[in-house]
């Protein structure tokens, strides 16, 4: 057996993400990752199970990775508005850093691969983003609400936001970028909403 490299796993695992956003999962084979990365297919198989397990555990580490980038100099200790702003900010720099880490995942969502991912984040991210809404509702920085709720109020307009940026236009505007003053309106707004 050959031992592993870990530029040739890199290598392999980033053109696998650029495959399955290009193309889905229909169009997602190992013989043509293999061609596409310069490798063989045996190669793959030192890296990975199967087709099956080289997705799942894609989707796990992007995951993590977005997960990891999100919290970064956060503390679920913070004040409302700053520990939002804070996430805000770290997952607009990592969508701006990785976007095809972003329409990986987007794509993955609405997949059984996903369903490691969602236990992993109910686990990491509940316990972290619990907290800190549990403190901001005692400190009354936060009106009560389910987490469900709460996350797409805090969230969703963002990654809208970032999807606009992304393509490039909007529903109404044949060009549209996200720069930090319409981040910091939408902040504000999403901030109003959810303050007692």
């Amino acid at each position: 057996m050959r031992p592993r490299d870990e530029h040739k796993e890199q290598q392999i695992r980033q053109k696998a993400i650029e495959m399955i956003v290009a193309e889905g999962l229909d169009g997602f084979g190992i013989n043509k990752l293999a061609k596409a990365a310069g490798v063989s297919p045996a190669t793959i198989y030192i890296y990975h199970k199967d087709k099956e397990e080289l997705i799942s555990s894609l989707c796990v580490s992007v995951a993590e990775k977005m997960m990891a980038f999100s919290l970064r100099n956060f503390s679920p200790d913070m004040d409302f508005a700053e520990g939002l702003k804070v996430q805000w900010h770290n997952r607009l720099e990592y969508f701006m850093e990785c976007p095809l880490d972003m329409e990986f995942i987007e794509i993955m969502r609405y997949t059984h691969f996903y369903e490691k991912v969602t236990a992993m984040l109910t686990v990491s991210f509940g316990q972290i983003l619990g907290v800190f809404m549990r403190n901001a509702e005692e400190k009354q920085q936060l009106v009560p609400l389910p987490f469900e709720v709460y996350w797409a109020i805090a969230y969703a307009p963002l990654y809208q936001l970032i999807k606009f940026h992304n393509q490039g236009n909007s529903y109404v505007n044949s060009s549209f970028t996200l720069d930090d003053k319409l981040m910091e309106q939408t902040l504000g707004l999403v901030l109003k909403a959810l303050k007692p």
